[in-house]
């Protein structure tokens, strides 16, 4: 048996297919003809957008529009000028191949982004990395599909899968995914959870035990694979997948159902969503309302900043298909070792506790006003509520709520319509707010507690770091006294207090945080049902 990371639940048996990798010739000699290398290139470029369109275009008509904007990113990084605008510039000054030029500047991207913090952007690496192979198969001629002769009921194999990898997959015949490495958050597990089918990633070398047309079984519910078992081991795995069908159809009736303790207090199961497409799978899976939008993803993988209409687009995009359900738009969350390509920001020693989030939109007002006024001007188009992240002080929150109310006055000048009541709450994710929570109570509409930072913050772990990673404990008891002190500081002041971390779909943890007092629980849409299931069962 082997044992990697389970990344989308479920048990699949089926029939082994290993992806192998082609070897993609570059040329380390001097090139013959610059310009030469500039046509091999802009046509290589051209050829690969082509593709990815119709990728893309494929994608989106069979996944929906999550899988499909990442196909979308990678398009707009054929036009990035520190991509292949950088790999043009080495051929002119270097006197390079087009393939050495994209192979130097992708490996130095991929070097770049592996040694981050930050996870959601360590994974981008398979974003650099597929269209950069796509551009050096492009050069070598090689556009054949790598998935050419498919078996029924497939489990594919792999180191791990693009973006394109999965859009080109016949999605009928594909019933597991396991990959040799990736976590929670890379494109194979999140195609995995879109599909629906089970993942299990970061196997190390599973892609060489495996051999295409061994029988194996994905256990995606522990991260355990087992090749060629036995009759006994697959009659077992056969009733476990049973039983996890028949309760996941179960699931499914709770999608439109109000969520009621057995106390009969109603609890609201929100939606996690970074991108305003997000938001279907939040109500196919009955999301009761947004608990938190990561609005930074809108200035993400692009190549500048987003302007207020665009913005107000997608907030207005959210509201509007929400129907009245709270939206909780959380203000920009960059900085540090989230940075933007078009802002630039000086290098810290602790990018962590560095000018990140409020901080920098308080020091950058310019910017924090054009987004203020994108949400308060999409207010009027449903329940709209305004986050703060990152605040510390009680200082820092009423700085964040006057550069709303000037924003207020500067729309009402202009004869823009926007909701006068909208509520403005905060994040709790530095312990110093929890600990003066009940200060911050009588200014704040609501608390959402971010548990990831809290964590880390609270206990002095990096949980990135794998040497340390058994310290980060969700259930330390300090941990549980901050939250239970935010959630008694929010009741007392007659506001509600909700949660987005991770901890919030934590089927270990929601029974503590129910006796708690936790009004609201805010998780990955993919979380919901199970989740709703066991606050209706406590």
């Amino acid at each position: 048996m082997e044992k990697g990371i389970p990344a989308s639940k479920g048990y699949a048996i089926g029939t082994a297919f290993v992806v192998g990798v082609d070897e993609l010739p570059v040329n380390e000699e001097k090139a013959a003809s610059v310009e030469v290398e500039q046509g091999r290139l802009r046509m290589a470029i051209e050829n690969t957008g082509k593709q990815l369109h119709a990728l893309g275009e494929k994608t989106r008509q069979e996944m929906g529009e999550e899988p499909a904007a990442i196909i979308d990113v990678q398009i707009q990084m054929l036009d990035d000028p520190e991509f292949t605008g950088k790999a043009a510039a080495r051929i002119e000054m270097d006197r390079i191949s087009a393939a050495k030029a994209i192979h130097d500047v992708m490996n130095q991207y991929i070097e770049i982004l592996s040694g981050l913090e930050d996870e959601y952007l360590r994974e981008r690496v398979a974003d650099v990395k597929d269209v950069g192979t796509r551009l050096l198969r492009n050069l070598a001629g090689k556009t054949g599909n790598l998935f050419a002769g498919l078996p029924d009921n497939a489990v594919v194999v792999a180191r791990d899968f693009t973006p394109s990898d999965t859009a080109q997959m016949d999605k009928i015949k594909v019933i597991a995914f396991m990959t040799d490495i990736g976590g929670p958050t890379s494109h194979s597990a999140i195609m995995a959870r879109t599909l629906e089918i089970p993942a299990v990633v970061g196997l190390k070398n599973i892609s060489a035990i495996v051999k295409t047309g061994d029988i194996v079984i994905v256990d995606g519910i522990e991260g355990n694979v087992l090749v060629n078992p036995d009759e006994t081991t697959l009659a077992l795995y056969q009733s476990k997948r049973n039983q996890f069908e028949t309760e996941k159809a179960k699931l499914k009736d709770l999608a439109h159902t109000q969520t009621i303790t057995k106390a009969g207090k109603q609890i609201i199961v929100a939606a996690n969503i970074g991108k305003p497409a997000d938001v279907d799978k939040a109500i196919e899976n009955g999301a009761e309302g947004i608990g938190l939008f990561r609005s930074e993803f809108l200035y993400m993988d692009r190549p500048n900043m987003p302007s207020e209409n665009e913005q107000f687009e997608g907030y207005k995009q959210v509201a509007e298909k929400m129907a009245g359900k709270p939206v909780v738009i959380r203000t920009l969350d960059i900085g540090g070792d989230k940075k933007l390509s078009y802002l630039p920001l000086a290098d810290e020693m602790n990018p962590f506790l560095g000018l990140r989030a409020i901080r920098l939109c308080l020091n950058q007002k310019d910017l924090f006003k054009t987004q203020l006024r994108a949400l308060l001007r999409a207010s009027i188009y449903g329940d709209i509520q305004i986050m703060f992240p990152m605040i510390g002080s009680l200082a820092e929150f009423l700085d964040a709520k006057e550069v709303t109310r000037e924003c207020m006055v500067e729309l009402k000048k202009e004869k823009q319509p926007f909701n006068e009541k909208i509520q403005i709450g905060m994040m709790i994710e530095i312990p110093s707010a929890a600990i003066i929570a009940e200060t911050l109570a009588k200014e704040a509409d609501f608390f959402s507690i971010g548990t990831n930072d809290l964590i880390q913050y609270t206990l002095a772990v990096d949980r990135m770091n794998p040497n340390v990673s058994y310290l980060y404990n969700p259930m330390h008891p300090a941990i549980l006294k901050l939250i239970k002190m935010t959630i008694d500081a929010a009741h007392k002041e007659g506001k509600w207090c909700g949660m987005c971390g991770e901890m919030a779909g934590d089927a270990k943890a929601i029974p503590t945080l129910l006796e708690y007092g936790l009004d609201e629980f805010s998780m990955n849409a993919g979380s919901i049902l199970e989740a709703r299931k066991i606050i209706m069962n406590s």
